[in-house]
């Protein structure tokens, strides 16, 4: 797995707009929180174009990011937001010149795609981190996690135990993101190989009827069979219908896993919450459940 170079101050971030469009209003703080850690930053015009829900039309959006693939000066790429578009790009961006000089790529939600095309085609590691649309609602512990990841400081957290947590220790790479994006890559050469691996999963704003779809075809597919250890995050603003469920989110997940002997943690500082802390796909990890829980990067030799 190809480790991209960390970040030093002076060094260019591009920022760019894959999927949902984003405002000057929204990005202007954002960019004075990432040039006050000492980095410059390229936000060209495009990232404001505006096609209906997208940042442009997919060929706008297709040669903005192919330009910050390719350009030696960006250091690293941070997605602006998620929302809809990614799928529609990337299969038309050209990674060659990524692969000779790899970069960052850092993002959530439906910037997952990307994720899954780095770490499982081009075997290279991306950072699931805040966006800067959410950067104003952020802690202060989730922007820091982004720069650290960055600047190549090792990611380690003790998350709080949750009552629906497995026990258990593991070690493997960490794969994953949003779970309705996961779901929607199935059959697709990007959907992750999890022998082995620690899979992460969030989501948000889905029925909790299709999580349950969404967890059991996962299952039917043999996602869990072989999997090394499991990571739940943030599953917020979940809706209900008219006849109720009958179950949370974190409760239909954890329904769905008994039996299958792998540590579990659920809530997970990271996804669509204001804690939204980084973490890198594609490294290996130490994963320990039971009184306490810890999430520790292992070092590369």
């Amino acid at each position: 797995m190809r480790t991209p170079p960390s970040l030093r101050k002076g060094d260019t971030i591009g920022i760019a707009a894959p999927a949902r469009k984003i405002s000057r209003e929204e990005m202007l703080p954002a960019i004075a929180i990432i040039e006050n850690q000492g980095f410059r930053i390229r936000s060209d015009e495009a990232v404001f174009n505006e096609f209906h829900q997208y940042s442009g039309t997919d060929s706008e959006r297709i040669a903005h990011f192919q330009s910050l693939l390719d350009d030696p000066e960006i250091k690293a790429i941070i997605c602006a937001r998620g929302g809809y578009g990614a799928i529609r790009v990337i299969d038309k961006l050209d990674f060659s010149k990524f692969m000779q000089n790899p970069k960052w790529i850092a993002g959530y939600s439906d910037i997952t795609v990307f994720h899954a095309h780095l770490n499982e085609v081009l075997q290279t590691e991306s950072l699931h981190a805040t966006m800067p649309v959410n950067f104003a609602t952020n802690t202060v512990e989730a922007l820091q996690s982004l720069f650290d990841a960055l600047n190549g400081t090792p990611l380690n957290y003790k998350p709080e135990p949750h009552f629906l947590n497995h026990s258990g220790s593991a070690t493997g790479q960490l794969v994953g993101g949003n779970l309705s994006i996961l779901y929607s890559l199935a059959g697709s050469p990007d959907f992750p190989d999890t022998k082995g691996k620690i899979l992460f999963l969030e989501d948000l704003d889905e029925y909790l009827y299709h999580i349950d779809r969404m967890i059991l075809g996962l299952k039917r597919m043999g996602v869990f069979d072989q999997l090394s250890g499991l990571i739940v995050g943030g599953l917020t603003e979940m809706k209900d219908n008219a006849v109720p469920f009958g179950k949370t989110a974190l409760e239909i997940v954890a329904e769905h896993i008994t039996g299958f002997d792998f540590p579990v943690c659920f809530g997970f500082p990271a996804g669509h919450i204001p804690d939204n802390r980084a973490l890198i796909f594609g490294r290996d990890y130490q994963f320990d459940v039971g009184d306490k829980v810890t999430l520790r990067e292992i070092p590369k030799r």
